[in-house]
């Protein structure tokens, strides 16, 4: 069984023929160049005439959603804690282990 009807080939046959003239023009008005926007076009005169042409998919391939839990719009005022170092000595020099430096925020 064939999935585009009669009507439809030609109606993307008419659409290819113009854009290749340089004649198609897309909704906004803007010439069309693109063979698979040609196609499109030519398929959706198609529908609109009606005849057989599967259903239309959508433009993007996604991943299914993700639903997630709503958080609460509070923000929670945060602790400032105050870290303990204990001062450590040894008997050999080399680097240290906290002398990173921290990025400086303004």
């Amino acid at each position: 069984m064939a999935k585009y009807s009669k009507k439809a080939q030609e109606k993307v046959e008419e659409t290819m023929h113009e854009r290749k003239e340089g004649t198609l023009r897309s909704g906004s008005g803007k010439k069309v160049t693109s063979k698979k926007q040609a196609i499109a076009i030519g398929l959706s005169e198609a529908r609109k005439a009606g005849a057989k042409v599967p259903k239309k998919k959508n433009g993007k391939k996604t991943a299914p959603k993700k639903t997630s839990k709503k958080r609460s719009s509070k923000k929670s005022p945060k602790k400032s804690t105050a870290k303990k170092t204990a001062k450590k000595t040894s008997a050999k020099p080399g680097p240290k282990k906290g002398s990173k430096k921290k990025a400086v925020r303004k």
